[in-house]
């Protein structure tokens, strides 16, 4: 039994393990195509290949999730089933992270060929991470309350994480400027830094519930797609988060080129950044007391109309209205930051249920189901990024822009932009977002149907089957 010290504990160790997490994730999924636009310099040729490549590796790492799910369930040491693959994740993902931030000078065909191979690398190698550390949750509490605790903790910790590189990924060259070219890399060399550093308080400070491990039943490939496809609620979850990050990613990953060539001042972006970074932290922080008033499909329902709100202002303000595109961001950064909590514990929740329902407790498998998610989320992302960029001929202004020496020329460039192409990336970043996360709301409406009342059922019968 676990004393109260423990528990509080596990709560803030578990969180702070997430924030340089966070930081590596965000630097590869929202700006790796931005620095290989930017700083590499790829032909649009060579960009469609390289956007290719990363959505059919994301793809096809998102299908491998699952069976690294089962083989972190049938891992059994004396450090636990889930810490050595966290450590393992990190250490691996985080040289691969250096390499693909490095620019070795290489032809264009070569850089691809490399690239490709890294990437590849990257994405298993952080899955292994990402699994083993997000499947340790449900094992540290059965109680709904410190779960919504912890996940909320989590996400404050993983938005600090997220916006630092959000916040200062523009003002690199500043920043950095002693290390001229080479400054891209530092940075991720700091960030790999802070990853490796915040991990060892989850790996050194939480611990897990292992009453269960000796007794723990070996889980077969058959039995991984019964517990992801029998798992009926595990599927809802799946189906309606997976749509809520495709729109979120690309919402996101557009946001460097908004600022860039729709507003017109990238120095803006860091400012705009450091405001929602406020808006989703504080949030995160209240998102208990809002938790304990109202219920978790209460608080969805009023996300998901300021999030609908919010898509609608930023789609229909002018370019350059930085008053209703701050107002637009604060709403929809607000209203996320809840969405993805009660998502997080609503997967949580589906452990227990899935035990409940096919006799058989696999917390890996079932979240190998967010890292799948993330993955496919940002695989579309870069998708919808990459070809909208070709298709509305941003990328050859891209290029332009990457080779002007001063804030003049650059400037000069992004004002060559069409008001038709501008139009198009507005339509990829809000209203291709807007229509997927409606969807997966309705979904979750019609066939979620763990309240409450039917977890604490569950946990009693499980309690009793034990």
């Amino acid at each position: 039994m676990k004393t109260d010290r423990q528990v509080i504990k596990n709560r803030y160790c578990f969180g702070l393990g997430t924030i340089g997490r966070d930081m590596l994730y965000s630097l590869v999924s929202m700006y790796l195509i931005n620095y290989i636009t930017g700083v590499i310099g790829v032909s649009n040729k060579g960009l469609g290949i390289i956007t290719a490549l990363m959505m059919v590796f994301r793809v096809f790492d998102a299908l491998n999730d699952p069976v690294m799910g089962t083989i972190v369930d049938n891992t059994k040491t004396r450090w636990g089933k889930f810490k050595p693959w966290i450590l393992f994740g990190m250490i691996a993902s985080g040289i691969l992270t250096i390499l693909l931030f490095t620019d070795f000078g290489l032809a264009e065909g070569q850089y691809i060929a490399l690239f490709a191979v890294v990437y590849l690398c990257w994405g298993m190698a952080f899955t292994t991470n990402d699994i083993s550390y997000w499947s340790i949750m449900p094992a540290l509490t059965k109680d709904q309350n410190e779960r919504e605790r912890i996940g909320s903790f989590a996400r404050i910790c993983a938005s600090i994480g997220m916006f630092s590189v959000v916040i200062l990924y523009t003002q690199i060259p500043t920043i950095l400027a002693p290390f001229g070219d080479k400054c891209y890399l530092v940075f991720t060399l700091i960030v790999v830094a802070i990853l490796w550093i915040f991990q060892l308080f989850t790996l050194l400070g939480v611990k897990e519930d292992r009453s269960g491990l000796a007794k723990q039943e070996h889980t077969s490939l058959g039995d991984m797609v019964k517990v992801l496809f029998k798992n009926d609620q595990l599927m809802v979850t799946a189906i309606a988060m997976a749509l809520f990050m495709i729109g979120y990613c690309t919402t996101t990953s557009f946001g460097v080129y908004y600022f860039r060539y729709a507003y017109q001042d990238e120095n803006m972006y860091m400012v705009f950044a450091a405001v929602l970074a406020v808006a989703q932290l504080t949030a995160l922080s209240l998102f208990p007391k809002f938790s304990a008033k109202w219920t978790r499909k209460q608080l969805y329902f009023g996300a998901m109309v300021a999030v609908c709100v919010a898509y609608i202002v930023f789609f229909i303000a002018p370019f350059q209205n930085m008053a209703l595109i701050a107002v637009s961001g604060l709403i929809l950064f607000f209203a996320q930051a809840f969405i993805q909590t009660l998502m997080l514990v609503f997967l949580a929740d589906t452990v227990e249920y899935g035990h409940w329902k096919l006799g058989k407790r696999n917390e890996s498998v079932t979240f190998a189901v967010q890292p799948f998610i993330n993955k496919l989320g940002g695989a579309v992302g870069s998708g919808v990024v990459g070809l909208t960029l070709i298709l509305s001929g941003i990328n050859d202004i891209e290029q332009q822009y990457a080779a002007a020496v001063t804030t003049e020329a650059k400037l000069a460039a992004a004002a060559t932009v069409q008001t038709s192409s501008l139009w198009m990336m507005k339509v990829a970043m809000l209203i291709f977002p807007l229509i997927c996360i409606v969807v997966g709301f309705v979904l979750y409406q019609k066939k979620y149907v763990i309240d409450k009342e039917m977890y604490d059922k569950i946990v009693e019968e499980l309690k009793e089957r034990e």
